[in-house]
């Protein structure tokens, strides 16, 4: 897991120097959002919203970045940071893409937030434009995940969305995630639908609504696993 961690640390910043004399590839974003929902459970317990921002990177078909929020109880103070990268190859009008996450989390004061849940992500992902539909189909794999006893987890998700003429976009996704764990529940499927409206050019609003099945609320209670509806508002600017 450090060597895996190590190349990915390594690979973010090779890539970025790569895109620094292109100052144009460099993207932000800042934003905040009603709640945090990660794959059909809420990462902030319920308690208050999200803010976030991140960086992106991108040098011919390769990409990188950092991204950040609150997570965890309101008023314990505790962070998430991940950091990715990866390679988007054309495979006739589908675009492929192959890429690695790290998911790490500062202490918090209660101990429900630690640097034992940290994990990495291998992704796999296709996405195919049919005029102004965009079907896609990602699958997700960490080895040893600390948020399951450094057990192996997977996530599969199919996802769809559709662009008007006029901005807006309709997109709906639906994933199952399964981990290696005795436990009474090892897998659940979770769903999200929602649309996103451009203001302007480099503000959003989303309007979404997250559902999970019954075994996600046995495995994780109603708390984490429930029906949410998030807003969240995003400014996007480059260099």
């Amino acid at each position: 897991m450090k060597m895996l961690k190590a190349a990915l640390c390594g690979a973010v910043a090779s890539i970025a120097m790569a895109g620094a004399a292109q100052a144009q590839e460099f993207t932000f974003n800042i934003g905040a959002a009603s709640d945090y929902v990660f794959r059909g459970l809420d990462q902030t317990f319920d308690a208050e919203g999200q803010i976030f921002g991140g960086v992106d990177v991108t040098a011919d078909k390769f990409y990188a970045g950092a991204w950040l929020s609150n997570t965890g109880p309101d008023g314990d103070g505790a962070v998430e940071y991940d950091l990715y990268a990866g390679f988007k190859p054309e495979l006739g009008g589908a675009t492929l893409d192959l890429g690695l996450i790290y998911y790490a989390y500062t202490d918090n004061d209660s101990g429900s937030v630690s640097s034992d849940l940290n994990a990495l992500e291998f992704k796999a992902a296709l996405s195919v434009p049919a005029g102004p539909f965009t079907l896609g189909g990602a699958l997700y794999y960490s080895p040893e995940n600390g948020g399951f006893g450094d057990e192996s987890t997977t996530y599969i998700e199919a996802n769809a969305a559709y662009t008007f003429e006029n901005g807006p976009t309709i997109s709906a996704a639906i994933g199952n995630f399964s981990a290696d764990v005795v436990a009474p529940i090892d897998s659940y499927t979770t769903w999200n639908i929602g649309a996103t409206f451009p203001v302007g050019e480099k503000f959003s609003i989303d309007a979404r609504y997250h559902g999970s099945d019954d075994d996600a609320e046995t495995a994780f209670g109603p708390d984490l696993a429930d029906d949410f509806f998030v807003i969240t508002g995003k400014f996007t600017f480059g260099l």
